[in-house]
């Protein structure tokens, strides 16, 4: 009876978490249903205020204003930067080029993690990790070929992205145990919010047009609000599923975010990428999932001879 409650336990989370991979790319998808009519980096500004708004006054409900304390404020607002520049770069790189390409060069995220955590905070290379790496950075550029040819540097903002959201993740070890997930989560979007409005003004004030901010249109605010709504139920339920199934577990159902991304570029924006892109996204999934494997096996107990 406990292995079919541990096997239900499991087979729920994974549910759990192919929604919220389902919720992330329909909300990428409504970044780029905006195309032209609003810059990525003040739809990313506007989302993160409607989602400070609503997840604080859940906070103030449940924690009272305890629970807007925070130690490690340093780390705190190195948490929130990664999220702005990550969101900057990645609602700017949706919006200029295919929605499935843009993702699966946003999934080196585990590499790149792997690499600054090494650098930041003197974590261990493993040799795992380095061919990994250097595995996926192959996946990058035969993504990048037929992007770089068509869009210039621009390209590479989904790598970018994949820096910011590292920064993040190193942010939430450094912060670990500091206080409840939803404080956690409020504290990274208050200091997100205050970057991207920077990251906004600068834009508007860098005499870019595509980055000149006028008054958005209401299509754009209550996408902003279903982007807020989507991210957050999103991030909601893959905590939900790695509280019962566990972090390692659950990794692999990210690709999901992959197969969802293709399918609405395929059916709203006719976005077919071709044989080259498709090679480079399953090298870079293919590296990915090497050093998951990789991470477990190590992690499993050893046998006493």
């Amino acid at each position: 009876m406990r292995y079919l409650a541990e096997k239900r336990s499991e087979a729920t989370a994974l549910l759990l978490a192919l929604g919220g991979f389902a919720f992330l790319s329909t909300g990428d998808t409504l970044v780029k249903s905006m195309a032209g009519m609003w810059p990525g980096p003040a739809i990313a500004a506007l989302r993160y205020v409607f989602g400070t708004l609503g997840l604080g006054a859940i906070l103030l409900w449940r924690e009272g204003w305890a629970g807007f304390g925070m130690t490690k404020v340093g780390w705190h607002a190195a948490r929130g930067f990664g999220v702005a520049f990550s969101a900057t770069t990645f609602f700017t790189a949706v919006q200029i080029m295919p929605i499935a390409e843009a993702t699966a060069i946003s999934f080196t995220s585990p590499m790149v993690t792997a690499l600054l955590a090494a650098a930041l905070i003197g974590e261990p290379m493993r040799r795992e990790t380095w061919i990994a790496s250097i595995v996926a950075f192959i996946g990058v550029l035969t993504v990048l070929r037929p992007n770089f040819v068509v869009i210039g540097p621009a390209a590479v903002l989904p790598l970018l992205a994949a820096m910011g959201m590292s920064l993040l993740i190193i942010g939430n070890r450094a912060v670990l145990g500091q206080g409840s997930a939803l404080s956690m989560q409020v504290n990274v979007a208050i200091f997100a919010t205050l970057f991207l409005i920077a990251f906004t003004l600068i834009g508007h004030f860098s005499g870019i047009a595509i980055l000149h901010v006028g008054a958005p249109p209401m299509s754009v605010v209550a996408k902003s609000a279903m982007i807020a709504v989507t991210g957050s139920s999103a991030h909601a339920l893959i905590y939900m599923a790695t509280s019962r199934a566990g972090a390692a577990t659950v990794a692999p159902m990210t690709y999901f975010q992959l197969i969802m991304a293709g399918f609405y570029g395929w059916l709203l924006f006719r976005e077919t990428p071709d044989a080259t892109a498709l090679l480079g996204a399953a090298i870079i999934v293919g590296a990915g999932l090497y050093l998951w494997r990789a991470g477990r096996v190590t992690d499993e107990p050893q046998g006493t001879e």
